[in-house]
This record gives C-alpha cells, sequence and structure tokens, in this order.
C-alpha cells in the first residue's frame, strides 16, 4: 500500500520541477568556476573524460539512493528524512555513525567553501571597477575580510527560515542565478578564442618546464580530480530534497528523473566551461574563471556574473546547511523535551515564528563559519579537498551498501563484485585527491597569514 503524504504528520508539496531546482542548485556552485584549471591539469582527453565519468557515477548513485529513501521497500516503507536516518535503517551500526560524521562533516566544510568564494566574488566586483578605471596593470588588491563578514551577516538572516521546506523559491533563483554566470563564463571564453587567444593546450594537461616539474604535475593531477568531485557533490543532501516531495507518484521515480535533468544539464555546463576555458587560457587557466581576471571587459559583465554567483551561494549555502541545523535541533529537542527554551516560539508580526534556541544555535554557526573562512581562504585546494573526502563514502560507498541490502545481493554474485569494484576504484581515486588537495593546502599556507586574505 502506497504511503499518503501525511503518513508522519508532515504535509509535501515538492515536485519534479521543485526536486530538479534544488538540485542544479546544490550540483551547478562554485565548483564549476574551478572546471577550465581542472581540465588544464588533465589535458583535452582525459578532462573531459573525467567530467562524463564523475557524471555517470553521480547519477548511478542517485538512483540507487533515491530507492533506498524508504525501508524496507522504495514504495511502500516507511519515510527516512534525512541520509543518515537512510543509512541507520538499512545499515545501522558503526556505518552509521561513520555516515553521520562524514556527511555532516561535510556540510560544515561546504559551508566554509562558499563563504570564501562568495567573498572572493564579492572581491572580484571590486577589483573589476578598478582595473576599468585604472588600467589592468594596476594592483587594485582588496581585503576579503569585510565581504565575508557581509556574506556572513545575510546568511544569519537566512538562516533563521524554520525548515528546508521553506527554500524552494530561494533555490529556483539560484538555480537561475548558476546558469546565468556559467553562460556568461561561457560567452566571454568563446569570445576570446573567436578573438584569436592562441593559448597553448595539449591532450595530456600541464606542460613540464620552468614553472611546473613533473612531481607538481602529478599532485595538480590528483587536485583537479577532487575539484571535479566537489563539482558533482549533491548526495549528502538528496535524500533531504527527496523528503520535500508529494508521495504521488512515488517519490523515488520523481527524483530518478530530477536527478538525470539535474545531471545531464550540469554535465553539459561542466563540459562548455572547463573546455572552452581551457580553450580560452590553456596551461594558464586561472582556478577561479571569473575572479581569476582573465577577463577585464566588459568589466560590467564580469561584475553581473560575479553578483550572480554570490546570489547562487546564498542559496546554496542554505540547501547544505539546514540539514544540519535540523539534525541539532531535533536531538536537542529529544534530549530535554521539557525546555521552552528549545521548544517554545513567539510570534513576531503574525507570520514569523521566533525561537530563540534556533536565533542563537544558527547565527554562532554562521559565525564560526565565517571565521574558519577568514583564517583559510584557500580556494582550489579547500574545494579539492571538500570534493574528494565526501565522494567516495557518500555518494558511492553507502548508496551501494544499502542498495545491496535493500536487494539482498547475493556476497560474491556478479552485481556483487562488480559493485564492489566500483567502490574500490572511486575509493582510490578520492584518497589520492585528498592527498594532493592536503599538498596544496600546505603550500599555499607557507605564504599565507591568517585573517589577512588578499584578493
Amino acid at each position: 500500500m502506497l504511503k499518503t503524504a501525511e503518513d508522519d504528520g508532515r504535509k509535501r508539496t515538492g515536485t519534479l520541477m521543485t526536486a530538479s531546482a534544488h538540485i542544479i542548485t546544490a550540483v551547478i556552485g562554485s565548483g564549476v568556476l574551478s572546471l577550465a584549471w581542472a581540465t588544464a591539469q588533465l589535458g583535452w582527453i582525459a578532462g573531459p573524460f573525467a567530467l562524463l565519468c564523475f557524471a555517470v557515477i553521480t547519477w548511478f548513485s542517485s538512483c540507487l539512493l533515491a530507492d533506498c529513501y524508504r525501508y524496507p521497500g522504495p514504495i511502500d516503507g516507511s519515510r527516512n528524512p534525512t541520509y543518515i536516518s537512510t543509512v541507520k535503517a538499512h545499515l545501522g551500526g558503526i556505518k552509521y555513525k561513520l555516515c553521520g560524521l562524514s556527511q555532516y562533516g561535510n556540510m560544515v566544510g561546504v559551508s566554509i567553501g562558499y563563504t570564501i568564494t562568495a567573498s572572493i566574488s564579492m572581491a572580484a566586483i571590486s577589483r573589476a571597477n578598478c582595473f576599468h578605471k585604472k588600467g589592468h596593470d594596476a594592483g587594485c588588491h582588496t581585503s576579503n575580510n569585510m565581504f565575508m563578514i557581509i556574506f556572513g551577516i545575510t546568511e544569519i538572516v537566512l538562516s533563521q527560515t524554520p525548515n528546508f521546506h521553506e527554500l524552494s523559491f530561494l533555490s529556483i533563483v539560484a538555480a537561475v542565478m548558476s546558469f546565468a554566470y556559467s553562460s556568461i563564463g561561457l560567452g566571454l571564453s568563446i569570445a576570446k578564442i573567436a578573438g584569436g587567444s592562441h593559448a597553448k593546450t595539449s591532450l595530456t594537461g600541464g606542460a613540464i618546464g620552468v614553472n611546473m616539474s613533473n612531481t607538481e604535475r602529478i599532485w595538480n593531477t590528483f587536485q583537479a580530480l577532487g575539484d571535479i568531485a566537489f563539482a558533482f557533490a549533491y548526495s549528502i543532501v538528496l535524500i533531504e530534497i527527496q523528503d520535500t516531495l508529494k508521495s504521488s507518484p512515488p517519490e523515488n521515480q520523481v527524483m530518478k528523473k530530477a536527478s538525470l535533468v539535474g545531471v545531464t544539464v550540469t554535465t553539459l555546463f561542466y563540459l562548455m566551461c572547463g573546455t572552452l576555458g581551457y580553450g580560452a587560457f590553456g596551461d594558464k587557466a586561472p582556478g577561479n574563471l571569473l575572479t581569476g581576471f582573465g577577463f577585464y571587459e566588459p568589466f560590467w559583465l564580469v561584475d553581473f556574473a560575479n553578483i550572480c554567483i554570490i546570489i547562487h551561494l546564498v542559496g546554496a549555502y542554505q540547501v547544505f546547511s539546514q540539514p544540519f541545523f535540523k539534525l541539532v535541533e531535533d536531538w536537542s529537542n529529544n534530549k530535554w523535551p521539557e525546555s521552552k527554551f528549545l521548544t517554545k516560539s513567539y510570534k513576531i508580526c503574525g507570520i514569523y515564528q521566533l525561537n530563540f534556541f534556533r536565533l542563537i544555535w544558527r547565527t554562532s554557526y554562521v559565525i564560526l563559519t565565517s571565521l574558519i573562512a577568514m583564517i583559510f581562504p584557500l580556494f582550489n585546494s579547500v574545494l579539492g579537498l571538500l570534493g574528494a573526502l565526501s565522494f567516495w563514502p557518500l555518494t558511492l560507498y553507502f548508496p551501494i551498501e544499502m542498495h545491496i541490502s535493500q536487494a539482498k545481493i547475493r556476497a560474491y554474485s556478479f552485481t556483487w563484485i562488480w559493485l564492489k569494484i566500483l567502490s574500490f576504484v572511486c575509493f582510490v581515486v578520492s584518497l589520492i585527491a585528498v592527498a594532493a588537495s592536503i599538498r596544496g593546502i600546505v603550500k599555499d599556507l607557507r605564504h599565507f597569514k591568517p585573517l589577512n586574505s588578499v584578493s
């Protein structure tokens, strides 16, 4: 018997369109801006191939994960509103705890990464205007700290939205912004190529020479894989997105369609951004396509693209943070159910429900992530590390293990073996990408002073 939308006391109104918007908001994030650099490290052959591989794997694991939303069956089972509760239902034990550590640790990391990226885009607007007035050889450097504070204040206000279900409009706006700045990056790359750009490119990636040793190139290749993995990271919020869907048609069917739409659209954008960005800049492709100042003019278009990035990241920050907010609040309410500080809400203007615990907890979280971002504002290395840390456990390992358990796949059967091989290969890729990103962070920190980030 198909469960109704109210089978757990909550009414859901999500549709294929809203789910697709949430996915596009989560997937097309700041990671798209590093794909030209990643392609430059891998070359014309391995770059697009790596993008396609990550896309197929992400879509495949998303389908497995969508079927695990209900337990024990994908249609007639009980709902699991979060990724961690899904793992607990299917696998339990130590795997459930490891999943929680990986998922929520990554959400905190993404919040930090988005704060860094938004501040760099804000600073880029200021610098673009300066370059336009004073010339492209002017320094035009500016501190990122004030921009991080501005972004943090904005997120403090938006984080008071009680739950994930009320963010559909914000996600749709953010998804539109994703298309806007990606399209501008594409257009500017095409214009640069059409204008006679003679950027040096190759089939195998960055050339070894005065500025790059063989060892350096290998590490950059591994870090590029981490950047691509980050660009496709949305599995950590897939279940939370699926939990917004109405029960008819079945959520797993709608979610599979939404995942196909989201992954297909973003992969096409990624391929174009990566390859055209590489074609425009070659081996000198900047780590961030729109803030690395390969493009100076038209300055107003560069400004608009960065405004779109900022608006998108404002929404994406909430998409990734709301599940963590809910986890802490639900745990606290269950631990101290009699506490009025935790449970009592006060109506403001007859519309908004103010809860003091939510106000203090969420504000503290945003302040903490903003402070960490101010201490470690390292764009490419941080993105690579976040992508590498989350890709294998959350995108591959847990979905595959839950599928094996749910479908009762016999150990050492053909299906069991190839699923395990896929998981192991991705584990190795993630491991070397983690090592490369940590090396990049350590290298960058040698020349960096905390709380003194400058663009």
